[in-house]
């Protein structure tokens, strides 16, 4: 199912959910990121997904991150927290969902790259080398607070 994200646009669909979400910034022993080509807007970002019931948010990232990438990972630290209200992304089935995302620091502990229905390519990219990656700017934002190793979790 595709999408469409605003932020800040006086056009945008007035949001009729918040789901939880979390996204993990994971990186590999010589510090490449991994990223994911999302099959749902045709853009780079970092594994993640919505919170289900009966399932703690660390659990969240675990299963979200090996759903997406095939890798498993061990949670270490929130980087941030994004709630924007001006941010919502509108689905083709009418839902219209404001953000709600976690940003969490995970560890690689095994797994092999694979992909989903959700994801259309998994690769290790280059902190230097993700500027030219098509991807939308609020999560090109998280990577950064997440790079520049914040002695407190962005709140936002």
């Amino acid at each position: 199912m595709g999408r469409i994200d605003y932020v800040d646009d006086p056009g945008a669909p007035d949001a009729n959910s918040v789901v939880p979400s979390v996204v993990a910034i994971v990186r590999d022993d010589v510090g490449r990121v991994l990223l994911i080509h999302k099959t749902d807007n045709n853009l780079w970002a970092l594994p993640g997904g919505g919170h289900e019931i009966g399932e703690s948010i660390v659990d969240t990232v675990v299963r979200e991150v090996k759903e997406e990438t095939g890798y498993d990972v061990e949670v270490e630290s929130i980087t941030g927290t994004y709630t924007n209200p001006r941010h919502v992304m509108a689905y083709e089935d009418g839902e219209v969902r404001q953000q709600f995302s976690i940003a969490f620091r995970a560890r690689l502990v095994g797994g092999e790259a694979q992909t989903s229905s959700e994801s259309s390519e998994v690769v290790w990219v280059r902190p230097q080398e993700i500027g030219a990656l098509d991807m939308h700017p609020s999560m090109r934002m998280r990577i950064e607070h997440a790079l520049e190793k914040r002695s407190t979790p962005y709140l936002g």
